[in-house]
């Protein structure tokens, strides 16, 4: 299995240098690049291609949600994973409307890096267990969908609605693909085309807007 291509965004220098230095020696991730704000992380994601970027949000020049936005925007393929010490619900929901795959808090292990680093270069959603509450919270409080004759987003597909259902129970790109019987790239086309359907930054608000609908729910 390849390595997982990281790339560290953070303004502190002593933090971006230890991030490097601790995500470089876990197994199977490689630190392709390093940014200072942003703005930087734009350019550096352009040029290095990572699977993985670990993203601080307050920064200067181009904050870390503005440029998770950026980043998804332009490359579906790329995840974001936010590492900060925010954790406000409206910072939380920011996030993960601008495409975030998942979302830590600074001082969490290196275990726990490591398997949000995973998750999200699979496909999948990861937020720290101090955060997993709050954003289960916001998913049972959206608002039911009402009752209307018309089924929502009628753009959709019948395997695309199967595939947003699965998506919006929480499961990573793997594992729709071995429900479904497809490769992976299929999974990745269907969501890719999903996003572009229901105006979705990434898979977080793609999310959010169908457990709003009614999706995903047993």
């Amino acid at each position: 299995m390849s390595e997982i291509r990281v790339v560290v965004v953070d303004d502190h220098q002593i933090v971006r240098d230890g991030l490097v230095a601790l995500l470089g020696a876990l197994d199977g991730v490689e630190v392709v690049g390093s940014a200072e704000d942003g703005r930087d992380a734009l350019h550096v994601v352009a040029e290095t291609r990572p699977d993985v970027v670990v993203m601080d949000i307050q920064m200067p020049h181009l904050d870390g949600i503005e440029a998770t936005r950026f980043i998804t925007g332009k490359h579906a393929d790329v995840r974001v994973v936010m590492l900060t010490m925010n954790e406000d619900d409206d910072t939380v929901l920011a996030a993960m409307r601008a495409g975030a795959s998942g979302y830590l808090l600074k001082g969490s292990g290196a275990d726990e890096v490591h398997t949000a680093i995973r998750a999200a270069a699979g496909g999948g959603m990861v937020f720290g267990a101090s955060l997993a509450g709050k954003v289960a919270g916001y998913f049972s409080s959206a608002s039911a969908p009402a009752q209307a004759l018309e089924e929502p987003f009628p753009d959709l597909s019948e395997r695309e609605r199967t595939v947003l259902q699965m998506l919006a129970a929480g499961k990573s790109n793997d594992a729709i693909a071995g429900e479904l019987y497809v490769s992976n790239k299929t999974v990745r086309n269907t969501v890719s085309a999903i996003y572009a359907k229901l105006h979705a930054a990434g898979r977080a608000e793609a999310i959010v807007k169908a457990r709003e609908a009614g999706y995903g729910r047993d």
